[in-house]
């Protein structure tokens, strides 16, 4: 589409099929000289409450008479159309082994397959659909498979969240990812939502869609094998030993385990592979009415057109340096318990694609520093969330049920209204003081008040914390050269989120790709 207009808007009760008429107005031009109209971005502008605006920009074709407009009017651009173009086929007997199933590795198994290529995905966890059953399992009766959980099992920990799909990053992949998706069953409009998510229910159909794919193409994909060890010969892998029996032939392996294979880390370091420490956040789940986060960011009630209203708070201490912050925010969702280890609470949120639920959660979390970890070495950061998991499980009395508080109580506030909460296994009142750090929850007391005078009801008596959320990004970074390969073993790529590289779905995805695309590279030169 070589022209692009931005910054047309509508009110949430006007349909978008008025939008190629008020693109011809803003043009000044007869309809019929626009063709292949396309919404490319539709964004919501909340500014002025509650006059509420939906912004598109739209692509479209047109002929001379659009072009004379190009540096007159400042919301018109012409965009070079860039030509399609098929990745090369590979023919190549190399053995790619891809570890993990969650975006980075199935997105590096989907590029793979558009060079021709063919690997063998290991996944510790279950199928998507066996592995619903064992989490539905765990949230009703807190029986919890340390195998196939939340974190564990196809598609990732990202299959039983929001299904967000945001990325700050401007990377050329991201369109091909949006693209990719929708192609195997996302909602369409991922493509051009500013703030697109699919949601846990649709992103299941996905999983299995692109499994199905695969299997077209040629892949193997091995559920229920855990990496239990990995063979290195003479600074290069070998193999990988499966499960403590089964040994797997590797040329390359694509590592994309995930931010909690806590196994897995303590493998590579036994193996002495190059790993660092990294910081990460933690904190608690807030929970409220979705109606009211609604009336706060829209100035009213939710109208049809409008979606479940988010948030994206921040404050930080300028004398200790330490930041609270929202994370992972999930409207229309609800609360869900992500353990993955015996013996230890973990929280999460999740939300379907209509994002219906009548609550809304977040994780407030704060920055947790290297010298706020236990001891040293690489695993440090592990031994924290590990430990203070364990002392959630046991303020919550057993069961995996958390630790949860009425937010005026946590904040030592008048008015404490009842613990009400979606968290499933179930909560157990306390006082959250003990659950984690000081310093998070000081920060965290401080940080709340302030999110309380940039969204005026935030802090309330219908709000409720439960904790803890410490999963929220790897404590663990596997080194990696600028080829994307360990720099300390020779056909070993640590990818995406697990390994340290990326944050969420879209990043994720994308990092996968590019090794994809480096081994791709090193087979064609041969």
């Amino acid at each position: 589409m070589p022209f692009i207009y931005r910054s047309i808007s509508i009110t949430p009760s006007e349909s978008e099929d008025i939008l190629p008429a008020l693109l011809a107005a803003k043009l000044s031009v007869p309809l019929a000289y626009l063709d292949e109209i396309r919404i490319t971005r539709k964004g919501i502008d909340a500014r002025k409450k509650p006059h509420i605006k939906l912004v598109y920009t739209l692509s479209f074709s047109a002929g001379e008479a659009v072009r004379k407009l190009l540096g007159t009017d400042p919301a018109l651009e012409w965009q070079e159309e860039k030509p399609s173009s098929r990745l090369k086929l590979i023919q190549s007997p190399t053995r790619i082994v891809i570890v993990g199933s969650g975006p980075a590795g199935l997105f590096a198994a989907l590029r793979l397959a558009e060079y021709g290529l063919k690997a063998t995905i290991i996944e510790r966890g279950e199928p998507v659909e066996e592995r619903a059953l064992s989490v539905q399992r765990f949230w009703k009766d807190g029986i919890l498979d340390p195998e196939s959980n939340v974190q564990f099992g196809e598609g990732g920990a990202g299959t039983f969240s929001d299904g967000k799909l945001t990325c700050r990053s401007k990377d050329s992949l991201v369109p091909w990812v949006l693209e990719q998706l929708a192609a195997f069953g996302a909602q369409p409009e991922v493509r051009y939502l500013a703030k697109p998510h699919i949601g846990t229910d649709r992103l299941r159909v996905v999983m299995t869609a692109i499994r199905s794919h695969l299997l077209e193409k040629g892949f193997i994909i091995k559920f229920g094998c855990r990496m239990s060890d990995l063979n290195i010969k003479n600074g290069r892998v070998e193999s990988l030993t499966l499960n403590e029996v089964d040994e797997v032939p590797c040329d390359h392996l694509i590592l994309a385990s995930g931010h909690s294979a806590r196994d897995t880390f303590e493998l590579l370091e036994r193996l002495n592979v190059p790993l660092q420490r990294k910081p990460f956040a933690m904190g608690f789940r807030v929970e409220h009415p979705q109606d009211l986060i609604n009336r706060i960011q829209y100035g009213g009630g939710k109208q049809p057109a409008l979606p479940a209203a988010d948030y994206a708070l921040a404050w930080n201490n300028s004398s200790t340096g330490r930041s609270a912050y929202s994370f992972c925010m999930c409207p229309g969702g609800v609360v869900v318990g992500g353990a993955s280890e015996a013996g230890g609470v973990v929280t999460n949120g999740m939300s379907g694609q209509l994002r219906n639920s009548p609550y809304a959660n977040s994780a407030l979390v704060v920055n947790v520093r290297e010298e706020d970890f236990d001891g040293t070495g690489p695993l440090a950061g592990v031994r924290l969330q590990r430990r203070w998991e364990q002392r959630a499980f046991e303020l919550g009395g057993g069961g995996y049920r958390a630790p949860a508080q009425n937010l005026l109580d946590f904040l030592r506030l008048p008015g404490k209204g009842a613990v009400k909460t979606t968290y499933r296994p179930g909560v157990l009142e306390t006082d959250l003081d003990t659950v984690l750090p000081p310093f998070i929850v000081n920060t965290l007391r401080e940080g709340i008040v302030d999110f309380g005078r940039k969204l005026k009801g935030f802090v309330t008596a219908e709000a409720t914390l439960i904790g803890i959320e410490s999963r929220t990004s790897s404590p663990v970074r596997v080194l990696r050269d600028s080829c994307y390969e360990s720099v300390g073993v020779k056909g070993l790529y640590p990818a995406g989120e697990g390994a340290g590289y990326a944050g969420g779905i879209m990043s994720s995805a994308v990092d996968g790709i590019k090794i994809a695309d480096n081994i791709a590279g090193r087979l064609s030169a041969g």
